[in-house]
């Protein structure tokens, strides 16, 4: 629905009737516990206490969901209450989203090998709540992680769904300038001409995209260009709706575009609705002039 948001005593009755019913049910990792998954976190976040390697290793427990994560995929576990709540909210006008903030207790260690399974649960819904992003409702699952049917840990996960506050028209302002240097000038002499040019190593011939002074398979300096075709497919995306920025008027799409020459890009998806955009959907390239001295690549949805 469009305008003020739905709030009264009957709507706020209608969400909380939800609490209490599973978010996901029968859940299972996507991997077991292993080693190789802990030495990228470890190396990510710069921890290198002894007891996450060698033969005795532990998995650290900050993981904890790192083990329940789908991917890019849909969850498959997730159920239809949890995603009728959030159309509950998105019809009636709550349709922006944040992540505020998560707990977790840790209840035994995880060891390389593990199965992971967990279910999730509609802990609460808050009443209605009003905060500088807008006004809206404060969304908490728990989800219980097992470990060969033990209990292992639990993780609360907490969103704000709101309808974001209206804000005072500001002048429009032009778009930021693109950093061009001695290392990408000559991608953006190929833009000004529409074309969306990859270097190519002359020495292993592998492509590579953004541009960069080097090859990083073989370190090789040289480099000739190949102007891309303009097909491509959506390989993951997001949809930016706050903070707003200068000159961009929100929501929109921001593609992680796998090109056809198996190169990737990020840019503007456009041409269709961003509640739209999926993850396979085909693109193709086209130049977008934001004003009399600024023309970008961005992608335009094809197909149904």
């Amino acid at each position: 629905m469009s305008g003020e948001p739905e709030v009264h005593e009957e709507f706020e009755a209608r969400l909380k009737a939800y609490v209490g019913l599973p978010a996901a049910a029968t859940g299972v990792g996507r991997d077991l516990v292993n080693e190789p998954m802990i030495r990228h976190w470890c190396e990510a976040m710069g921890d290198t206490s002894p007891a996450y390697t060698g033969p005795d290793a532990i998995a650290p427990p900050t993981m904890l969901q790192a083990w329940t994560m789908a991917g890019l995929t849909r969850r498959p576990e997730r159920t239809a209450a949890y995603d009728e709540l959030l159309t509950l909210l998105d019809e009636s006008g709550h349709d922006a989203v944040v992540a505020t903030d998560c707990e977790q207790d840790y209840l035994r260690p995880l060891r390389p090998g593990d199965r992971i399974t967990f279910d999730s649960v509609i802990e609460s819904v808050s009443g209605r709540k009003t905060t500088r992003l807008g006004t809206g409702y404060f969304v908490t699952t728990r989800t219980d992680v097992r470990a060969g049917g033990e209990l292992a840990g639990t993780h609360r996960f907490r969103i704000l769904k709101y309808a974001p506050a209206q804000r005072p028209s500001r002048p429009v302002e032009r778009r930021p300038r693109p950093v061009v240097n001695r290392d990408n000038a000559g991608f953006w002499e190929g833009v000004a001409r529409h074309e969306l040019l990859i270097q190519r190593c002359t020495a292993c011939r592998t492509l590579r995209f953004p541009w960069l002074p080097g090859c990083n398979g073989c370190g090789s300096p040289d480099w000739v260009t190949v102007a891309a075709s303009g097909e491509g497919t959506v390989y993951s995306y997001v949809v930016m709706h706050h903070p707003p920025f200068p000159a961009f008027e929100p929501p929109y799409a921001v593609g992680l575009i796998d090109l056809a020459e198996g190169v990737r890009v990020v840019s503007n998806v456009v041409g269709v609705p961003y509640d739209k955009v999926r993850i396979g959907m085909p693109v193709r390239l086209e130049f977008r002039r934001y004003d009399e001295e600024l023309e970008l690549p961005v992608f335009q949805g094809v197909g149904p």
